[in-house]
């Protein structure tokens, strides 16, 4: 048990059962871009998450409820998680594209927005009115949609939809995003209960709130009581927690810890958005069970590969005559066909398989990394795998 929260658990899904700790691969738009939903399977996936604001725009949430849910539709035969869209309706919504720093640098200002941007979402009591990133076109996000589009989408996890702050907000406008976002839980947890309700003709769908408070102790802690707390018209409360907001990197275990000393040892956490592998460690030793990110593939479109001795880019020239494969000590079906130079030459030539062959490698070391912590914990050897781990790698 690495320090009193690590732990080993199973999380059971309509969809099938997922090991914990797991790391989730995110397939955005109901896809890992550039790989097959079969080659997920193939590399050890235990779950896929996709995204509620992606999939309301493109093709409609109508559309995948039509095709029988999310797993249907994108041919994924295990289980599937939906974020609640919260997190692309503000972080597109102020220019920032899909990242938002993980530092507080900077004066405190609450109309936070990407230099030379327009604002797209404009937040108030009731939900959040945005702009289509796509086409310009008008949207309105409450909690009673963002959970309708996630029912029609048909995850078998699914996240209460929440309002996100960044670091750069003030104190006060933290209290008051908090007590939204408390707010609109209450409203998903009931809404989540009759959609449950009326929509018998598919699974059941697990609800998780998702936790803000930003870098504060005491609004951490008092949104993990609050989420705790609520209770809908027909008795149910939250099926898990996510862990999300702004967090500084060097505080992400402390965050975390504050959340798993207040949340509730039977039901799951899932911290939302980290893949790199000291991370990954600090997360798990602080009580995560399940993480997502899209950092394994983005980077890997960028000719980014990671090895247990680092990350490095595959396209520079000291690759062109490397006949050797990216880790000899892989098992993914890219190390096992494929050379360093025949990839450094996909990227030169600008191929499509430059992509999905280093996606695969980069999915394949975090998965197996995320494995490898699962099995250390109940092995004993938790610490003793950190360090190596991390001595290598950085």
């Amino acid at each position: 048990m690495p320090g009193a929260r690590g732990r080993t658990g199973v999380l059971r899904t309509p969809h099938g059962e997922i090991r914990t700790p797991a790391f989730i691969p995110v397939g955005t738009k109901a896809t890992v871009k550039a790989v097959l939903p079969e080659t997920m399977k193939e590399i050890g996936g235990q779950a896929l998450l996709a995204n509620a604001y992606h999939l309301y725009l493109q093709p409609g949430s109508d559309i995948v409820d039509e095709a029988g849910g999310l797993s249907t539709f994108m041919n994924w035969p295990g289980p599937t998680f939906t974020d609640s869209g919260g997190f692309q309706v503000m972080s597109l919504g102020v220019g920032f594209k899909k990242v938002l720093s993980m530092e507080s640098v900077g004066v405190r200002n609450d109309d936070v927005i990407a230099k030379g941007k327009e604002r797209l979402a404009k937040v108030d009591d009731d939900g959040v009115t945005f702009k289509s990133h796509l086409d310009g076109s008008k949207h309105r996000f409450t909690p009673e949609i963002s959970m309708q589009i996630q029912h029609r989408l048909g995850a078998d996890i699914i996240f209460a939809f929440d309002e996100l702050t960044t670091l750069l907000n003030t104190r006060e406008y933290q209290e008051s995003s908090l007590q939204r976002t408390h707010e609109w839980a209450v409203r998903c947890v009931a809404e989540h209960e009759r959609l449950t309700a009326e929509r018998t003709h598919r699974p059941y769908q697990a609800l998780f709130g998702v936790i803000q408070g930003a870098q504060y102790e005491d609004l951490r802690r008092q949104a993990c009581r609050g989420l705790e707390s609520i209770v809908g018209p027909g008795g149910s409360g939250f099926d898990g927690y996510g862990i999300g907001g702004a967090l500084e990197k060097q505080n992400l275990g402390t965050i975390v810890g504050w959340c798993s000393d207040e949340l509730p040892d039977h039901k799951p956490r899932h911290l939302l958005g980290i893949s790199e592998p000291d991370d990954l460690f600090t997360a798990v030793a602080n009580g995560a069970d399940t993480f997502d990110c899209v950092n394994p593939s983005r980077v890997a479109r960028n000719a980014a590969i990671y090895t247990p001795d680092g990350r490095f880019n595959i396209n520079v020239s000291r690759f062109r005559r490397d006949f050797t494969p990216i880790d000899d000590k892989c098992d993914c079906y890219t190390c096992a066909h494929y050379t360093r130079a025949y990839i450094h030459h996909l990227f030169k030539a600008k191929e499509m398989l430059a992509s999905t062959l280093c996606t695969i490698h980069n999915e394949r070391f975090t998965i197996r990394l995320v494995d490898q912590i699962r099995d250390s914990i109940d092995g004993g050897y938790f610490d003793e795998l950190e360090r190596e781990t991390l001595a290598r790698f950085y």
